[in-house]
């Protein structure tokens, strides 16, 4: 009989001690998940950070690659300049002479051909000399990187030619150069002076 009278009370007690622990084993298990949603939660914030700082690596990457390539192309403008300013820096200076080298060719054309002879010395020698001046002045000019246009039976080029006018010419084909008045010179390719000429039109 105390058996039984007391089963209930164990019954009891042992009911409660398994409520209590089942309640102690919630409250671990709870407490243990809210100490993972916090770690989950810097995770997060750690995470949101990382892609911040590795969108403005990308960022500053990008800027620095771009300013390389603006310093490669200024380097590359200011090294084509200079190549320029060595090839083309003459020029002015190469116009002056054209002049002197226009009026060697007149001398010399102006001289009459029938009258350089051995009878007339001092005619030829002077004709002899503007010759070679004139030859040494055109070597010069080569040496440097200016060439004649003489362009008599080419086609019209109004890069390298200005045309003073036009006629028909006949068995010549329309658009080519029948006559030059004036020669032209390029500068390492480049129209240094246009050569004056007569264009063949159309009959």
């Amino acid at each position: 009989s105390f058996c039984l009278r007391t089963s209930p009370r164990l019954l009891c007690a042992a009911t409660q001690q398994k409520s209590t622990g089942q309640n102690l084993e919630e409250d671990q298990s709870q407490s243990q998940n809210e100490q993972k949603v916090e770690p989950s939660s810097a995770e997060k914030l750690l995470a949101e950070e990382k892609v911040k700082l590795e969108e403005q690596l990308k960022d500053v990457t990008e800027k620095y690659k771009r300013a390389l390539a603006d310093a490669e192309n200024v380097r590359q403008r200011s090294q084509k300049l200079v190549e320029e300013a060595k090839l083309y820096g003459i020029q002015s200076f190469c116009k002056d002479l054209l002049e002197v080298a226009d009026i060697l060719e007149k001398a010399t054309e102006s001289v009459p051909k029938e009258e350089i002879k051995d009878e007339n010395p001092h005619l030829k020698s002077l004709y002899e000399g503007l010759v070679m001046t004139e030859m040494q002045i055109q070597k010069v000019f080569k040496k440097h990187g200016l060439l004649r246009l003489n362009p008599v039976g080419a086609k019209f080029d109004p890069y390298e030619h200005e045309a003073l006018f036009h006629t028909p010419v006949e068995g010549q084909e329309p658009g080519t150069i029948a006559l030059v008045s004036k020669i032209g010179y390029k500068l390492h390719g480049r129209t240094l002076r246009p050569a004056l000429v007569g264009v063949v039109k159309d009959a």
